[in-house]
Protein backbone atom coordinates (compact mmCIF):
# COMPACT_ATOMS: atom_id res chain seq x y z
CA UNK A 1 0.00 0.00 0.00
CA UNK A 2 1.29 3.45 -0.93
CA UNK A 3 -0.10 6.91 -0.28
CA UNK A 4 -0.81 9.44 -3.05
CA UNK A 5 -2.42 12.87 -3.14
CA UNK A 6 -5.74 11.07 -3.68
CA UNK A 7 -5.56 9.53 -0.20
CA UNK A 8 -7.76 11.22 2.41
CA UNK A 9 -6.14 13.93 4.51
CA UNK A 10 -5.51 12.46 7.95
CA UNK A 11 -3.49 15.20 9.62
CA UNK A 12 -4.94 18.72 9.42
CA UNK A 13 -3.84 20.49 12.59
CA UNK A 14 -4.24 24.24 12.81
CA UNK A 15 -1.30 26.33 11.64
CA UNK A 16 0.29 28.04 14.66
CA UNK A 17 1.61 31.58 14.48
CA UNK A 18 4.88 30.35 15.96
CA UNK A 19 6.75 27.16 16.84
CA UNK A 20 10.15 26.30 18.24
CA UNK A 21 10.94 24.02 15.31
CA UNK A 22 9.31 23.59 11.89
CA UNK A 23 9.99 20.27 10.16
CA UNK A 24 9.50 20.20 6.38
CA UNK A 25 8.51 16.74 5.19
CA UNK A 26 6.56 13.97 6.93
CA UNK A 27 8.60 10.98 5.84
CA UNK A 28 10.53 8.72 8.18
CA UNK A 29 13.32 11.26 8.78
CA UNK A 30 11.06 14.23 9.42
CA UNK A 31 8.61 12.35 11.63
CA UNK A 32 11.43 10.67 13.59
CA UNK A 33 13.02 14.08 14.18
CA UNK A 34 9.70 15.48 15.42
CA UNK A 35 9.16 12.42 17.60
CA UNK A 36 12.45 12.88 19.42
CA UNK A 37 12.04 16.65 19.73
CA UNK A 38 8.66 16.05 21.33
CA UNK A 39 10.36 13.84 23.94
CA UNK A 40 12.23 16.96 25.05
CA UNK A 41 9.02 19.00 25.27
CA UNK A 42 9.86 21.12 22.23
CA UNK A 43 6.98 22.69 20.30
CA UNK A 44 7.14 21.27 16.76
CA UNK A 45 5.12 21.90 13.60
CA UNK A 46 5.46 19.37 10.76
CA UNK A 47 4.44 20.68 7.33
CA UNK A 48 3.85 18.14 4.57
CA UNK A 49 3.00 19.29 1.04
CA UNK A 50 1.30 15.98 0.26
CA UNK A 51 0.67 13.04 2.59
CA UNK A 52 2.48 11.60 5.58
CA UNK A 53 4.79 8.88 4.16
CA UNK A 54 3.41 9.69 0.70
CA UNK A 55 6.66 9.15 -1.14
CA UNK A 56 9.65 6.90 -0.48
CA UNK A 57 8.79 6.27 3.17
CA UNK A 58 5.87 4.05 2.10
CA UNK A 59 7.44 2.81 -1.15
CA UNK A 60 10.77 1.38 0.01
CA UNK A 61 11.67 -2.28 0.41
CA UNK A 62 11.05 -2.38 4.17
CA UNK A 63 14.57 -3.54 5.02
CA UNK A 64 16.07 -2.63 8.41
CA UNK A 65 19.66 -3.57 7.74
CA UNK A 66 23.05 -2.94 9.24
CA UNK A 67 24.75 -5.18 6.68
CA UNK A 68 26.41 -3.46 3.75
CA UNK A 69 26.37 0.00 5.31
CA UNK A 70 28.97 2.67 4.73
CA UNK A 71 31.54 2.50 7.57
CA UNK A 72 30.45 5.92 8.87
CA UNK A 73 26.77 4.92 8.77
CA UNK A 74 27.20 1.58 10.50
CA UNK A 75 27.39 2.80 14.14
CA UNK A 76 24.30 4.95 13.53
CA UNK A 77 22.46 2.04 11.95
CA UNK A 78 23.38 -0.20 14.86
CA UNK A 79 21.77 2.37 17.16
CA UNK A 80 18.74 2.47 14.88
CA UNK A 81 18.45 -1.31 15.03
CA UNK A 82 18.25 -1.08 18.81
CA UNK A 83 15.53 1.58 18.52
CA UNK A 84 13.55 -0.60 16.10
CA UNK A 85 13.51 -3.44 18.61
CA UNK A 86 11.37 -1.36 20.99
CA UNK A 87 9.65 0.99 18.54
CA UNK A 88 6.29 -0.80 18.42
CA UNK A 89 5.98 -0.54 22.18
CA UNK A 90 7.18 3.08 22.21
CA UNK A 91 4.59 4.31 19.69
CA UNK A 92 1.80 1.94 20.68
CA UNK A 93 1.41 0.34 17.26
CA UNK A 94 2.69 -2.77 15.50
CA UNK A 95 5.42 -1.74 13.06
CA UNK A 96 5.82 -5.29 11.74
CA UNK A 97 9.46 -5.29 12.83
CA UNK A 98 10.97 -8.77 13.00
CA UNK A 99 14.61 -9.84 13.09
CA UNK A 100 15.12 -12.65 10.59
CA UNK A 101 18.39 -11.39 9.14
CA UNK A 102 19.66 -9.99 5.86
CA UNK A 103 21.56 -12.23 3.46
CA UNK A 104 23.68 -11.25 0.45
CA UNK A 105 24.89 -13.97 -1.91
CA UNK A 106 27.21 -13.85 -4.90
CA UNK A 107 28.67 -15.89 -7.73
CA UNK A 108 31.89 -14.00 -8.51
CA UNK A 109 35.31 -13.43 -7.00
CA UNK A 110 34.40 -9.75 -6.65
CA UNK A 111 31.49 -10.83 -4.44
CA UNK A 112 33.87 -12.85 -2.29
CA UNK A 113 36.12 -9.81 -1.83
CA UNK A 114 33.13 -7.63 -0.93
CA UNK A 115 31.99 -10.22 1.61
CA UNK A 116 35.49 -10.41 3.11
CA UNK A 117 35.54 -6.63 3.46
CA UNK A 118 32.14 -6.63 5.13
CA UNK A 119 33.13 -9.31 7.62
CA UNK A 120 36.17 -7.27 8.62
CA UNK A 121 34.08 -4.12 9.08
CA UNK A 122 31.41 -5.96 11.08
CA UNK A 123 34.06 -7.48 13.34
CA UNK A 124 35.59 -4.06 14.01
CA UNK A 125 32.19 -2.91 15.34
CA UNK A 126 31.44 -6.12 17.27
CA UNK A 127 28.50 -6.79 14.96
CA UNK A 128 27.79 -10.48 14.51
CA UNK A 129 27.71 -11.49 10.85
CA UNK A 130 28.13 -14.92 9.33
CA UNK A 131 30.07 -16.01 6.26
CA UNK A 132 28.08 -18.57 4.28
CA UNK A 133 29.18 -21.36 1.97
CA UNK A 134 27.27 -22.44 -1.10
CA UNK A 135 25.78 -25.38 0.81
CA UNK A 136 24.66 -23.12 3.66
CA UNK A 137 22.98 -20.72 1.23
CA UNK A 138 21.04 -23.56 -0.38
CA UNK A 139 20.06 -24.91 3.04
CA UNK A 140 18.76 -21.53 4.24
CA UNK A 141 16.90 -20.64 1.05
CA UNK A 142 15.73 -23.89 -0.53
CA UNK A 143 15.20 -23.61 -4.25
CA UNK A 144 17.35 -20.48 -4.63
CA UNK A 145 19.21 -21.28 -7.87
CA UNK A 146 22.76 -20.09 -8.48
CA UNK A 147 26.42 -21.03 -8.63
CA UNK A 148 27.06 -19.41 -5.28
CA UNK A 149 30.65 -18.74 -4.29
CA UNK A 150 29.91 -17.03 -1.01
CA UNK A 151 27.35 -15.25 1.11
CA UNK A 152 27.07 -13.13 4.24
CA UNK A 153 24.24 -12.85 6.73
CA UNK A 154 23.64 -10.55 9.69
CA UNK A 155 21.03 -12.30 11.87
CA UNK A 156 20.08 -9.20 13.91
CA UNK A 157 18.93 -7.33 10.78
CA UNK A 158 15.23 -7.21 10.14
CA UNK A 159 12.22 -5.97 8.28
CA UNK A 160 9.20 -3.75 8.94
CA UNK A 161 6.12 -2.52 7.07
CA UNK A 162 6.83 0.92 5.52
CA UNK A 163 3.24 2.02 4.96
CA UNK A 164 2.45 1.33 8.63
CA UNK A 165 5.46 2.70 10.49
CA UNK A 166 5.56 6.42 9.66
CA UNK A 167 1.81 7.13 9.98
CA UNK A 168 1.86 5.31 13.33
CA UNK A 169 4.83 7.39 14.47
CA UNK A 170 3.03 10.53 13.28
CA UNK A 171 0.00 9.67 15.42
CA UNK A 172 2.31 9.11 18.38
CA UNK A 173 3.89 12.52 17.70
CA UNK A 174 0.47 14.15 17.76
CA UNK A 175 -0.26 12.48 21.10
CA UNK A 176 2.91 14.14 22.41
CA UNK A 177 1.85 17.60 21.25
CA UNK A 178 3.36 17.79 17.77
CA UNK A 179 1.20 19.57 15.17
CA UNK A 180 1.10 17.97 11.70
CA UNK A 181 -0.56 19.37 8.61
CA UNK A 182 -0.87 17.66 5.23
CA UNK A 183 -1.54 19.63 2.04
CA UNK A 184 0.64 22.35 3.52
CA UNK A 185 3.63 23.14 1.33
CA UNK A 186 6.42 25.31 2.68
CA UNK A 187 7.25 27.76 -0.09
CA UNK A 188 10.41 29.17 1.43
CA UNK A 189 12.34 30.38 4.45
CA UNK A 190 11.89 33.72 6.16
CA UNK A 191 15.23 35.31 6.97
CA UNK A 192 15.95 38.11 9.45
CA UNK A 193 19.43 39.40 10.33
CA UNK A 194 20.95 36.60 8.27
CA UNK A 195 19.28 33.69 10.07
CA UNK A 196 16.02 31.76 10.02
CA UNK A 197 13.07 33.64 11.46
CA UNK A 198 10.25 31.50 10.07
CA UNK A 199 8.71 29.84 7.03
CA UNK A 200 6.14 30.88 4.47
CA UNK A 201 3.60 28.13 3.80
CA UNK A 202 0.66 28.05 1.44
CA UNK A 203 -1.58 28.46 4.52
CA UNK A 204 0.34 31.34 6.05
CA UNK A 205 3.54 32.18 7.90
CA UNK A 206 4.98 30.43 10.96
CA UNK A 207 7.57 32.22 13.05
CA UNK A 208 10.41 30.02 14.31
CA UNK A 209 14.15 30.03 14.82
CA UNK A 210 14.83 26.50 13.61
CA UNK A 211 13.79 24.69 10.42
CA UNK A 212 14.62 21.12 9.46
CA UNK A 213 14.36 20.23 5.79
CA UNK A 214 13.67 16.50 5.53
CA UNK A 215 12.09 16.72 2.10
CA UNK A 216 13.63 13.64 0.51
CA UNK A 217 13.76 13.99 -3.26
CA UNK A 218 12.49 17.59 -2.95
CA UNK A 219 15.24 18.86 -0.66
CA UNK A 220 17.61 20.07 -3.37
CA UNK A 221 14.84 22.11 -4.99
CA UNK A 222 13.84 23.66 -1.67
CA UNK A 223 17.45 24.45 -0.83
CA UNK A 224 17.98 26.02 -4.26
CA UNK A 225 14.92 28.23 -3.93
CA UNK A 226 16.50 29.56 -0.74
CA UNK A 227 19.90 30.18 -2.34
CA UNK A 228 21.62 26.98 -1.15
CA UNK A 229 23.35 24.68 -3.65
CA UNK A 230 22.71 21.07 -2.64
CA UNK A 231 23.87 18.52 -5.25
CA UNK A 232 21.18 15.88 -5.04
CA UNK A 233 19.41 13.98 -7.81
CA UNK A 234 16.55 11.48 -7.90
CA UNK A 235 16.43 7.94 -9.22
CA UNK A 236 13.34 5.83 -9.77
CA UNK A 237 13.00 2.34 -8.34
CA UNK A 238 10.25 -0.10 -9.35
CA UNK A 239 8.91 -2.54 -6.74
CA UNK A 240 6.17 -5.18 -6.59
CA UNK A 241 4.44 -7.39 -4.06
CA UNK A 242 3.06 -10.86 -4.45
CA UNK A 243 -0.07 -12.51 -3.17
CA UNK A 244 0.26 -14.75 -0.12
CA UNK A 245 2.87 -17.46 -0.65
CA UNK A 246 4.53 -20.25 1.36
CA UNK A 247 7.09 -18.97 3.87
CA UNK A 248 10.20 -20.53 2.37
CA UNK A 249 12.45 -17.84 3.90
CA UNK A 250 11.49 -15.28 6.54
CA UNK A 251 14.49 -12.99 6.16
CA UNK A 252 15.57 -10.54 3.48
CA UNK A 253 18.00 -11.65 0.82
CA UNK A 254 19.54 -10.40 -2.41
CA UNK A 255 21.76 -11.55 -5.22
CA UNK A 256 23.03 -9.51 -8.15
CA UNK A 257 19.62 -9.33 -9.87
CA UNK A 258 16.81 -9.60 -7.34
CA UNK A 259 15.98 -8.63 -3.75
CA UNK A 260 13.19 -10.18 -1.67
CA UNK A 261 11.48 -9.50 1.67
CA UNK A 262 8.83 -11.52 3.47
CA UNK A 263 5.78 -9.36 4.34
CA UNK A 264 3.34 -9.42 7.25
CA UNK A 265 0.48 -10.06 4.80
CA UNK A 266 2.03 -13.37 3.76
CA UNK A 267 3.39 -12.18 0.43
CA UNK A 268 6.83 -10.99 -0.66
CA UNK A 269 8.16 -7.62 -1.71
CA UNK A 270 10.20 -8.04 -4.89
CA UNK A 271 12.72 -5.51 -6.25
CA UNK A 272 15.55 -5.47 -8.79
CA UNK A 273 18.73 -5.41 -6.68
CA UNK A 274 20.77 -2.30 -7.36
CA UNK A 275 18.88 -1.30 -10.52
CA UNK A 276 17.38 2.20 -10.81
CA UNK A 277 16.50 4.79 -13.44
CA UNK A 278 17.38 8.46 -13.61
CA UNK A 279 15.21 10.81 -15.65
CA UNK A 280 17.44 13.57 -16.99
CA UNK A 281 16.47 17.16 -16.22
CA UNK A 282 18.24 20.49 -15.77
CA UNK A 283 19.61 19.44 -12.38
CA UNK A 284 21.34 16.48 -14.08
CA UNK A 285 23.39 19.04 -16.01
CA UNK A 286 23.71 21.44 -13.09
CA UNK A 287 25.27 18.76 -10.87
CA UNK A 288 27.04 16.77 -13.60
CA UNK A 289 30.54 17.42 -12.27
CA UNK A 290 29.56 16.34 -8.75
CA UNK A 291 27.95 13.12 -9.97
CA UNK A 292 30.46 12.10 -12.67
CA UNK A 293 32.31 9.51 -10.53
CA UNK A 294 29.18 7.72 -9.33
CA UNK A 295 27.57 8.09 -12.76
CA UNK A 296 30.55 6.41 -14.39
CA UNK A 297 30.37 3.53 -11.91
CA UNK A 298 26.60 3.10 -11.99
CA UNK A 299 25.82 3.83 -15.64
CA UNK A 300 28.86 2.71 -17.57
CA UNK A 301 31.34 0.64 -15.54
CA UNK A 302 29.06 -1.79 -13.71
CA UNK A 303 29.66 -5.45 -14.49
CA UNK A 304 25.88 -5.78 -14.92
CA UNK A 305 26.02 -3.30 -17.82
CA UNK A 306 24.76 -0.41 -15.79
CA UNK A 307 22.94 -0.40 -12.50
CA UNK A 308 21.32 2.95 -13.32
CA UNK A 309 19.69 3.63 -16.67
CA UNK A 310 19.29 7.15 -18.02
CA UNK A 311 15.88 8.14 -19.38
CA UNK A 312 14.22 11.24 -20.73
CA UNK A 313 11.22 12.18 -18.64
CA UNK A 314 9.57 14.75 -16.41
CA UNK A 315 9.05 12.75 -13.23
CA UNK A 316 11.64 14.57 -11.13
CA UNK A 317 10.72 17.14 -8.47
CA UNK A 318 9.94 20.34 -10.33
CA UNK A 319 9.86 18.63 -13.74
CA UNK A 320 12.35 19.08 -16.57
CA UNK A 321 13.33 22.63 -15.59
CA UNK A 322 13.06 23.04 -11.80
CA UNK A 323 12.42 26.68 -10.85
CA UNK A 324 14.89 28.29 -8.49
CA UNK A 325 12.97 31.55 -7.99
CA UNK A 326 9.59 31.44 -6.28
CA UNK A 327 7.43 34.28 -4.96
CA UNK A 328 6.35 33.34 -1.48
CA UNK A 329 2.83 34.61 -2.12
CA UNK A 330 2.43 32.53 -5.30
CA UNK A 331 1.75 28.84 -5.90
CA UNK A 332 5.04 26.93 -5.63
CA UNK A 333 6.31 23.78 -7.38
CA UNK A 334 5.58 21.91 -4.15
CA UNK A 335 1.86 22.56 -4.55
CA UNK A 336 1.77 21.77 -8.26
CA UNK A 337 3.09 18.25 -7.64
CA UNK A 338 2.13 17.27 -4.11
CA UNK A 339 3.18 13.61 -4.26
CA UNK A 340 5.72 12.05 -6.59
CA UNK A 341 3.86 9.01 -7.88
CA UNK A 342 5.87 7.69 -10.85
CA UNK A 343 4.59 4.80 -12.89
CA UNK A 344 6.42 1.50 -12.44
CA UNK A 345 8.59 0.56 -15.39
CA UNK A 346 6.93 -2.38 -17.15
CA UNK A 347 10.16 -3.59 -18.71
CA UNK A 348 11.62 -3.70 -15.20
CA UNK A 349 8.70 -5.71 -13.85
CA UNK A 350 9.08 -8.16 -16.74
CA UNK A 351 12.77 -8.45 -15.96
CA UNK A 352 11.97 -9.10 -12.30
CA UNK A 353 9.58 -11.90 -13.27
CA UNK A 354 12.25 -13.41 -15.47
CA UNK A 355 14.81 -13.27 -12.67
CA UNK A 356 12.36 -14.96 -10.32
CA UNK A 357 11.87 -17.75 -12.84
CA UNK A 358 15.62 -18.20 -13.01
CA UNK A 359 16.43 -17.81 -9.32
CA UNK A 360 13.27 -18.83 -7.41
CA UNK A 361 11.01 -20.92 -9.66
CA UNK A 362 8.68 -21.74 -6.76
CA UNK A 363 7.87 -18.04 -6.31
CA UNK A 364 7.68 -17.18 -10.01
CA UNK A 365 4.10 -18.41 -10.43
CA UNK A 366 2.70 -16.55 -7.40
CA UNK A 367 0.47 -13.69 -8.67
CA UNK A 368 1.56 -10.09 -8.21
CA UNK A 369 -1.11 -7.94 -6.60
CA UNK A 370 0.56 -4.53 -6.78
CA UNK A 371 3.37 -2.72 -8.59
CA UNK A 372 4.66 0.76 -7.81
CA UNK A 373 7.65 3.06 -8.12
CA UNK A 374 9.30 5.64 -5.90
CA UNK A 375 11.83 8.44 -6.30
CA UNK A 376 15.00 8.02 -4.21
CA UNK A 377 17.09 11.03 -3.18
CA UNK A 378 20.79 10.45 -3.90
CA UNK A 379 23.98 12.39 -3.26
CA UNK A 380 27.28 12.14 -5.18
CA UNK A 381 28.86 9.94 -2.49
CA UNK A 382 25.75 7.86 -1.66
CA UNK A 383 25.55 8.98 1.97
CA UNK A 384 23.20 11.59 3.45
CA UNK A 385 23.57 15.08 4.83
CA UNK A 386 22.80 15.57 8.52
CA UNK A 387 23.96 19.06 9.37
CA UNK A 388 23.18 22.71 9.97
CA UNK A 389 23.73 24.78 6.82
CA UNK A 390 26.26 27.43 7.84
CA UNK A 391 25.06 29.94 5.24
CA UNK A 392 21.70 30.20 7.01
CA UNK A 393 21.96 29.66 10.78
CA UNK A 394 18.91 27.83 12.06
CA UNK A 395 18.44 25.86 8.82
CA UNK A 396 19.14 22.15 9.21
CA UNK A 397 19.26 19.60 6.40
CA UNK A 398 18.54 15.88 6.77
CA UNK A 399 18.34 14.44 3.26
CA UNK A 400 20.06 12.36 0.60
CA UNK A 401 19.61 9.01 2.35
CA UNK A 402 20.00 7.24 -1.01
CA UNK A 403 17.35 4.58 -0.50
CA UNK A 404 18.82 3.60 2.88
CA UNK A 405 16.70 5.98 4.98
CA UNK A 406 13.89 3.72 6.20
CA UNK A 407 16.05 1.55 8.43
CA UNK A 408 18.31 4.31 9.71
CA UNK A 409 15.45 6.81 10.08
CA UNK A 410 14.79 6.51 13.84
CA UNK A 411 18.46 7.08 14.75
CA UNK A 412 18.75 9.88 12.20
CA UNK A 413 15.78 11.56 13.86
CA UNK A 414 17.41 11.21 17.28
CA UNK A 415 20.61 12.73 15.90
CA UNK A 416 18.84 15.70 14.33
CA UNK A 417 16.89 16.31 17.53
CA UNK A 418 20.06 16.39 19.63
CA UNK A 419 21.89 18.48 17.05
CA UNK A 420 19.14 21.10 17.19
CA UNK A 421 19.24 21.11 20.99
CA UNK A 422 23.03 21.36 21.09
CA UNK A 423 23.36 18.01 22.84
CA UNK A 424 26.13 15.47 22.47
CA UNK A 425 25.49 13.42 19.32
CA UNK A 426 27.46 10.29 20.17
CA UNK A 427 28.62 9.65 16.60
CA UNK A 428 31.22 11.09 14.24
CA UNK A 429 29.16 13.01 11.68
CA UNK A 430 32.05 14.47 9.65
CA UNK A 431 31.18 12.27 6.66
CA UNK A 432 27.65 13.71 6.66
CA UNK A 433 28.55 17.41 6.83
CA UNK A 434 26.97 19.68 4.24
CA UNK A 435 30.23 21.55 3.54
CA UNK A 436 31.84 18.50 1.93
CA UNK A 437 30.27 19.53 -1.38
CA UNK A 438 31.95 22.95 -1.32
CA UNK A 439 35.22 22.61 0.60
CA UNK A 440 37.17 20.64 -1.99
CA UNK A 441 36.83 17.31 -0.18
CA UNK A 442 37.31 14.15 -2.20
CA UNK A 443 33.94 12.41 -2.18
CA UNK A 444 34.28 8.66 -1.56
CA UNK A 445 31.35 6.65 -2.85
CA UNK A 446 29.43 4.67 -0.27
CA UNK A 447 27.33 1.51 -0.77
CA UNK A 448 24.73 1.36 -3.52
CA UNK A 449 22.44 -1.43 -2.29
Amino acid sequence: MIFTDRAPVTFQDALPKSAEVVVIGAGVIGISTAWYLSQAGIKVMVCEKGRVAGEQSSRNWGWVRQQGRDPAELPIMMESNRIWQNLSQAIGADTGFEQHGVMYVGETEADEVAHDNWMALAKSHDLHSERLTSAQITQRVPGFVGNWKSGVCTPSDGRAEPFVVVPAMAKSCRDKGVSIREDCAVRGLLISAGRVSGVATEAGEIRCKTVVCAGGAWSSLFAGINGIVFPQLSVKSTVARTAAAPDFHSGNFACDRIAIRRRQDGGYTIAPAGFNEHEINLDSVRYLRDFLPVMWQEVFASRSLGKTRLRIGSGNPGGLIPKRKVDLDQISPFEKQRVLNPLPNQSTTKRMRRYLSQRLPALAEVPWVEEWAGMIDVTPDIVPVMDQVSEIPGFFLASGFCGHGFGIGPAAGRIMSDMIQGNTIGHDLSRFRFSRFQDGSTLTQGPTI
